[in-house]
């Protein structure tokens, strides 16, 4: 198995839930986490925003197979503790990012994962640390 890691943050997931572009990629992640040659993981503040995002722009009756589908596949959905708190809240106070997104970069700071986003508010962390960007939805 490959040591490499990635993070998804609740873009990624909408994407490839909303056949977005970007959602191809985040699909050939999921296979390679699926296959054992990387590592593939996001918090469950970003998958509760995401599901929050799922209901209000498809309602309930999508939220739960989306949620499923999620939870077969190889995507390590992690539970925040006090480290990864404290570290997200450190992230939140230095950058104006969203707290939720604060989590993705925590996540992947504590793991030195790449980040996986077409969330134009992380360009506020590039340098610090490595981002793989997706295709920012159109108007």
């Amino acid at each position: 198995m490959s040591n490499e890691s990635c993070v998804l943050d609740s873009f990624a997931i909408l994407a490839l839930l909303g056949g977005e572009p970007g959602s191809e990629e985040v699909a050939g992640l999921l296979r390679r986490a699926q296959d054992g040659t990387m590592r593939l993981l996001m918090t469950w503040v970003n998958a509760g925003e995401a599901a929050y995002i799922v209901e209000r722009r498809w309602g309930k009756e999508r939220l739960y197979p989306a949620l499923a589908m999620l939870e077969a596949t190889a995507l390590e959905i992690v539970p925040v503790g006090r480290d990864l708190a404290l570290m997200a809240a450190g992230i939140k106070a230095e950058y104006p990012v969203a707290y939720a997104d604060a989590f993705a970069a925590a996540l992947a700071r504590q793991i030195e994962a790449t980040l996986v986003t077409g969330d134009p508010e992380f360009k506020l962390l590039e340098g610090t640390l490595p981002i793989r960007w997706l295709p920012q939805r159109g108007p």
